[in-house]
């Protein structure tokens, strides 16, 4: 599958085009903000990721001009703003997606991913343990009836350790497929974000699904204590 990444930072979009290939995608990457439309416009794309601030016409400029020429391609838009007008001028140009940096290059893959199934009318598994959901496409999580709203990177490492069906996760496999194997903080990192999920999944329901291995990592108990 074909993608167009139109991004400026060079390290951030070898970074991006690395990971896409490793997952199958083919990606056209361009810097420039005219150029990328002119692709967008004339390319055969799945999928196409935009930044909002870009050399010669910004992303908000290039989103809108595609969806005014009919183009329905869909496209996630990265924004290094913190705010939510910047995400909301984002879909009101016609994005689909979004997604603030710094971001996981594991979670961009999952939001392409995303995107592209939807378009073609096909959903994801969900994935649960017990009586905790998770849907990937719809980025929602429940406990039971409850519903739990997880930052984008509490939701990648819960997602993460649910896909791994109780195998335990040393911090590095985690740092790896969470934050992207080009991280280069601190590994305890990890520590922080299983207390933060723990605070949201488990305590407020008399529950300890996340599990330490001593010696090794993180994993999700196969039944809830």
């Amino acid at each position: 599958m074909r993608l167009l990444l139109v991004e400026d930072e060079l390290n951030l979009a070898a970074s991006v085009v690395s990971l896409l290939a490793e997952n199958d995608f083919e990606v056209d990457h361009e810097p420039n903000g005219a150029q990328g439309f002119e692709l967008a416009r004339s390319g055969n794309y799945e999928a196409i990721i935009l930044d909002i601030m870009l050399p010669s016409m910004n992303g908000y400029t290039i989103c809108s001009k595609l969806r005014a020429a009919g183009i329905t391609t869909p496209i996630l838009m990265l924004t290094a703003k913190d705010g939510e007008y910047d995400e909301a001028e984002a879909l009101d140009t016609g994005a689909d997606d979004f997604l603030r940096k710094p971001f996981s290059t594991v979670v961009l893959v999952a939001r392409v991913q995303a995107l592209i199934r939807r378009r073609s009318g096909v959903k994801g598994p969900v994935l649960q343990l017990g009586d905790l959901t998770i849907d990937p496409d719809e980025h929602r999580c429940r406990r039971g009836d409850v519903e739990i709203d997880l930052t984008p990177r509490e939701f990648s490492l819960l997602e993460y350790l649910m896909a791994a069906q109780g195998a335990a996760k040393t911090k590095q496999d985690i740092i790896d497929h969470v934050w992207g194997s080009d991280f280069d903080g601190d590994l305890n990192i990890v520590e922080v974000y299983v207390g933060y999920l723990r605070r949201k999944i488990d305590r407020p329901f008399d529950r300890s699904t996340v599990e330490t291995v001593r010696g090794i990592g993180y994993r999700l108990a196969a039944e809830d204590q």
